[in-house]
C-alpha cells in the first residue's frame, strides 16, 4: 500500500514549513540539499523534520496539508507536541469584532450626551 505524508519542517530561521510527499525521507533530503532554488526552505536551511502524518489517500493528505498551512504558529506547535486538547482553544477567534465577542461591553453603561 502506498503512503502519502504531510509533514512539518522547522527551518534554520525558526519558521515552519508544511509539505506533502509520497517519499518523506527523500523529500527532506531534497529540502536540505537545496534542490529547488525557489523553494521556501532554500534560504532557510538546514531544516529538521519535526512532525509528520501518513495517509493512504493522497486527496485526504493534500486537504490536510492545505488546512495546516493556514494554521497559526501556536497551532502548529500544539500539533508537533501532540497537545491535541489545545487545538480547539487555539482555533477560537479572539477578534473583538467576532460574533461571539459582541455584547461583552454591554455591561458598561453608555455615557450620557
Amino acid at each position: 500500500m502506498k503512503l502519502y505524508y504531510v509533514y512539518l519542517l522547522k527551518c534554520k530561521d525558526d519558521s515552519y514549513y508544511v509539505g506533502f510527499s509520497s517519499n518523506l525521507e527523500k523529500r527532506v533530503v531534497e529540502h536540505n540539499a537545496g534542490k529547488y532554488r525557489d523553494a521556501y526552505t532554500y534560504k532557510r536551511r538546514p531544516v529538521n523534520l519535526v512532525w509528520f502524518q501518513d495517509f493512504t489517500d493522497p486527496s485526504q493528505a493534500i486537504v490536510f496539508e492545505k488546512k495546516i498551512k493556514k494554521w497559526s504558529r501556536a497551532k502548529k506547535e500544539a500539533l508537533i507536541n501532540d497537545d491535541f486538547n489545545l487545538l480547539p482553544l487555539l482555533s477560537q477567534c479572539k477578534n473583538e469584532s467576532h460574533s461571539k465577542n459582541k455584547g461583552l461591553d454591554s455591561a458598561q453603561p453608555d455615557s450620557e450626551v
